[in-house]
């Protein structure tokens, strides 16, 4: 039997400080790893520069406010650049421990942001994926990722792959990430509906694969006090509620979900369930008919400018 230990984090660093949410990061993976002999360690959508829940960056449709043009300064600000910094530190951080992580993060790229999934292992950084879809007025804040950066990273004994938050929702996006044999999906999230559970568990039974969903916690008093989510200024109010849990490759829940506050849920997961699952479905295998459905992802980087003899670099 071969065993991988996962675990996810429910938890948010505050908003604007991206020292001290590098910090956190650290902290929630050493403590996974160690405290929970976890190889693969998940963090949530934006942990690493900040989901501002509740702020409305002063938009109303055909009209942005200076207040609103300062604050996406400081959102900007707190994102961060790959390569950079934050990325080493964490790259460093996972060859020290010798496990694998995806860490929630905003990714910096000139005047845009992205939200992304960074995958890092025994080897540093790995890789990332950039969110596809940003939903409702996510929109405002993050562009679109391309089908440049959809990786399936190989740990050795199981495939890490990560779909985040509404991405989940975007059937032809499992499709292509079932195709590249996910074992574990991981699916950082700000979702902490009741809902969500289901789409956790369903795309376990649907990909036969481990889900490793991990969601933020976050509190009103995580925010710089000169900001006013729409939830109120109560310092205890609860703007992101959780809800991470780990499904099973037959949508069995072995964690969670976490609700309530901060925490890490692991678990132990039997590889050898893999197989098991698939033996009746195989979602781009045998249960398939590509006579009658087929799917062409565009894996090609999109760039703004290019030039005779090759890109002009990244205009994205």
């Amino acid at each position: 039997m071969t065993t991988v230990t996962a675990a996810v984090v429910q938890a948010a660093a505050p908003l604007f400080d991206t020292p001290a949410a590098l910090a956190r990061a650290e902290e929630l993976i050493r403590e996974a790893v160690t405290a929970h002999r976890a190889e693969v360690v998940v963090l949530p959508e934006a942990f690493l520069g900040g989901y501002p829940k509740g702020l409305d960056f002063g938009i109303t449709v055909g009209s942005r406010t200076p207040a609103g043009r300062e604050l996406f300064r400081r959102y900007h600000a707190a994102a961060v650049e790959v390569p950079g910094p934050e990325v080493d530190a964490l790259a460093g951080l996972t060859r020290e421990l010798g496990c694998h992580a995806v860490v929630g993060a905003v990714e910096r790229q000139r005047g845009t942001l992205y939200c992304v999934a960074l995958f890092f292992g025994p080897d540093g950084y790995l890789g990332l994926h950039r969110k596809l879809m940003p939903t409702a007025a996510e929109r405002y804040l993050w562009g679109q990722g391309d089908g440049s950066t959809l990786p399936v990273v190989d740990t050795g004994t199981a495939r890490l792959g990560a779909a985040i938050c509404w991405e989940n929702y975007m059937p032809l996006f499992r499709t292509a990430m079932y195709a590249k044999g996910v074992d574990l999906w991981c699916a950082p999230t700000v979702d902490d509906r009741d809902a969500w559970q289901a789409t956790m568990r369903h795309i376990a039974l649907e990909g036969r694969c481990f889900v490793l969903g991990a969601g933020q916690y976050l509190r009103r008093d995580a925010l710089p006090a000169d900001l006013h989510p729409v939830q109120g200024d109560a310092p205890d109010t609860v703007l992101i509620g959780g809800g991470s849990v780990i499904v099973s490759p037959l949508g069995e829940v072995l964690a969670g979900p976490l609700r309530d506050g901060e925490g890490i849920l692991s678990a132990e997961l039997d590889l050898d369930d893999l197989a098991r699952a698939r033996f009746d479905f195989d979602p781009t295998g045998h249960y398939a008919r590509p006579d009658i459905f087929t799917l062409r992802v565009d894996e090609s980087a999109r760039t703004t400018v290019t030039k005779a003899g090759g890109p002009a670099g990244d205009g994205r």
